[in-house]
């Protein structure tokens, strides 16, 4: 029976990164960026199975690095979440204002945008 999943511990070294996958046996790459490729090549050629449906995970073992990157990615979603979510508001915002009787060039003066954004954010 094939997994659907398989965890890839990524290890550096001088000329790449050693590829250990779950209790299956070590590859190489030079990048991470070709890991997973790399992976479905080896399992395919190994155990001869067809890696279509396949999950792989590429775990970079990075020490402590690892948790910054982690915050960094954290960082960046929540920005997005907050990005999305002003969107929303602005738009609502510019109806309201609109709704009033308000110019659009009397929303941007208020919202602190270009008359251009508030005809984007009214769309």
């Amino acid at each position: 029976m094939t997994q659907n999943h398989y965890t890839v511990r990524a290890k550096r070294w001088k000329r790449g990164w050693e590829l250990h996958i779950d209790d299956i046996g070590v590859t190489q790459v030079r990048t991470l960026a070709t890991a997973d490729r790399q992976v479905r090549d080896y399992l395919e050629s190994l155990l001869e199975i067809d890696t279509t449906n396949v999950t792989i995970d590429v775990v970079p073992e990075l020490g402590d690095l690892a948790a910054h990157a982690a915050a960094a990615r954290q960082a960046t979603e929540a920005a997005s979440v907050a990005q999305r979510e002003a969107a929303a508001r602005a738009r609502a915002v510019v109806a309201e204002l609109r709704d009033a009787g308000l110019s659009v060039a009397d929303v941007a003066v208020v919202l602190g945008v270009s008359r251009g954004r508030v005809s984007q954010l009214t769309h």
